[in-house]
């Protein structure tokens, strides 16, 4: 079965300050972590790598597909949440309004002005998901998008309700580990922003000879 290596694009200016807009790129700092973030997998082999359509996402790929000698393939559905009128807006500004009191209380039942629902966002995240998994049967597949596309897959393929979206957390850059395919999905890594070197295959020890 394949491993999803489930990568959160690292920052922009506005991380964590603002609701993010379609059109936003990566910082000075962003930059640096991405080609840390290809560092951390040098040891690890790749059978693709794939991202979300937006220039962050396309961005953080960009040094890892490099090192590898990878194409990155685009996956509209793995686009960030569509926060309509909120896109842009600061979160102090937002987080005054009833609404936002609402989303904190029980996220599934709000939908953005003018935007998504998180479960909207899950069904499309879902369906990226598993139409990259059918294209393959095994190997290590790396998935650049966005924070709430990483935890509302995550939580769908874990069996978390939307409403526990508080709960999970994934920092810039940081890698989500799982396995899918036949059986039950495993998470190994939730958020990892260090050594990746743990998932590169182990070599298989040498045959001893019978006989003289």
């Amino acid at each position: 079965m394949p491993l999803l290596l489930l990568i959160r694009h690292a920052v922009t200016e506005t991380t964590g300050q603002r609701l993010s807009a379609p059109d936003l790129a990566l910082s000075a700092q962003g930059h640096e972590d991405a080609a840390r973030l290809a560092e951390r997998l040098h040891e690890v082999p790749l059978a693709a790598i794939y991202s979300s359509p937006l220039q962050r996402c396309l961005e953080t790929a960009a040094p890892l597909a490099e090192a590898k000698g990878l194409e990155v393939r685009t996956v509209n559905d793995l686009r960030d949440t569509e926060y309509g009128d909120w896109s842009g807006r600061s979160l102090r500004q937002v987080g005054r309004t009833k609404l936002w009191r609402a989303l904190r209380e029980r996220p599934s039942a709000v939908r953005f002005p003018g935007g998504e629902t998180l479960a909207e966002v899950q069904a499309r995240a879902v369906r990226g998901l598993d139409d990259i998994v059918a294209a393959h049967a095994k190997g290590l597949v790396a998935v650049v998008c966005h924070a709430d596309v990483v935890r509302l897959a995550l939580m769908h393929l874990i069996g978390l309700h939307i409403d526990f979206i508080e709960r999970v957390s994934v920092a810039p850059a940081s890698v989500s580990v799982i396995s899918v395919g036949s059986g039950a999905p495993r998470l190994h890594a939730l958020g990892c922003t260090g050594d990746l070197r743990h998932l590169a295959p182990r070599p298989r020890p040498a045959r001893r000879k019978v006989g003289g």
